[in-house]
């Protein structure tokens, strides 16, 4: 590995914060909208921001424990609670948003939510992609302001549209099935097509008179217990906290390769605002320093199967049959195998706000607009 890559690597992995309780995040950054403002917010990603719409997409009836420890119910999204992005939400006192592809009950004042479980960057024109979902966010803009220019009511007009805060999270299904069947070498090879859509999603939302940005790199993914519970020979790729050195050194390398990006971008576009945040060194502290967030098990799965060390069997989720719960997710980074419990995201919302791991180090405030 070189050197520089290297320093990277030690760099990101040997910062420790100290913890937040994991309680309502736009308190412990301090801030809320003002009375009047009206934020409005776009979101693009996986499951790890998907508020409901693969449930929706795909007909699933999610059933608990999946939402118990927030909304008492399940509402499709891969956690016991809120996720990082409603968290965000809160802090702009605004509604949760409604998948774009929910048809019943939903709420499109605030914005909209085009994530979805499972999406990635490639293929770009694959079902629920990241190019698929900036195509399905341009069809919402347009029919919106066709139905304001016939008077009649549209859920966001053109300033809102143009004013509004478009959120990137994606990268980490395409980073970990690269991982899971290619090289080292051949993964890192393969990145710049991963960043070449992100890029072309940014320049295309911009184009289209967009200029308001906040990118998220990837997490850590060598402590995923998904990752951790496939066979291998010994435990040499393993890091003094449990974590695969393989897996997290990508991730570290990708986010590099990101923030780079954002630079660039930022660079062409001088009248946009480009937010890169780092998730990588949030995420792995949860790990390495679990008990100042209140953590007990930082590499055991909440919802799975199969008791220690990870509780995962990639056989048996946590809507299996036969499958259940740890009595306290509070104590748990990992709801399922992939995905945050409610009290990590809350600690991952609290971060991205603090603007401590962001670049530039703008407060989400910025967007709260009368």
């Amino acid at each position: 590995m070189p050197a520089a890559g290297a320093a990277l690597l030690a760099l990101a992995l040997s910062v420790t914060v100290l913890a937040l309780p994991a309680t309502a995040a736009a308190a412990a950054a301090g801030f809320s909208c003002r009375p009047g403002a009206r934020p409005v917010l776009f979101n693009f990603g996986d499951s790890n921001s998907d508020t409901g719409g693969m449930a929706a997409a795909m007909g699933w009836n999610l059933t608990r424990p999946e939402g118990r420890a927030f909304f008492s119910h399940p509402t499709g999204r891969f956690c016991d609670g809120r996720l990082t992005i409603d968290f965000l939400c809160e802090s702009l006192n605004i509604s949760y948003l409604s998948p774009y592809l929910k048809a019943l009950g939903s709420n499109y004042s605030n914005g909209a939510n085009f994530a979805i479980a499972g999406a990635a960057t490639l293929p770009r024109d694959v079902r629920f992609a990241l190019h698929i979902q900036v195509q399905q966010f341009l069809y919402f803009r347009d029919r919106s302001l066709e139905l304001i220019s016939q008077g009649l009511s549209g859920p966001i007009d053109a300033q809102g549209f143009q004013n509004a805060l478009y959120i990137i999270d994606i990268g980490q299904n395409d980073v970990n099935a690269l991982l899971d069947n290619f090289p080292y070498d051949q993964v890192l090879a393969k990145f710049p097509s991963i960043l070449a859509e992100i890029k072309g999603a940014v320049q295309t939302l911009y184009s289209n008179g967009s200029r308001n940005f906040w990118i998220h790199g990837t997490g850590a993914l060598g402590c995923l217990p998904q990752k951790l519970a496939m066979p291998r020979k010994n435990d040499s790729d393993l890091d003094q906290y449990g974590c695969l050195k393989t897996y997290n050194r990508a991730a570290v390398t990708f986010n590099a390769a990101l923030g780079s990006l954002c630079d660039q971008l930022s660079t062409q576009m001088k009248d946009a605002t480009i937010v890169y945040t780092d998730l990588f060194p949030i995420k792995y502290d949860l790990v390495a320093n679990h008990t100042k967030y209140g953590f007990n098990n930082p590499l055991m799965t909440c919802c799975g199967h199969g008791g220690p060390p990870y509780n995962y069997d990639i056989n048996k989720g946590c809507q299996s049959p036969g499958v259940t719960a740890c009595d306290d997710g509070s104590k748990f980074v990992n709801w399922d195998g992939v995905h945050l419990t409610q009290a990590a995201n809350a600690a991952v919302a609290a971060k991205i706000l603090s603007s401590q791991y962001s670049k530039p180090q703008l407060k989400f405030d910025k967007f709260c607009r009368v």
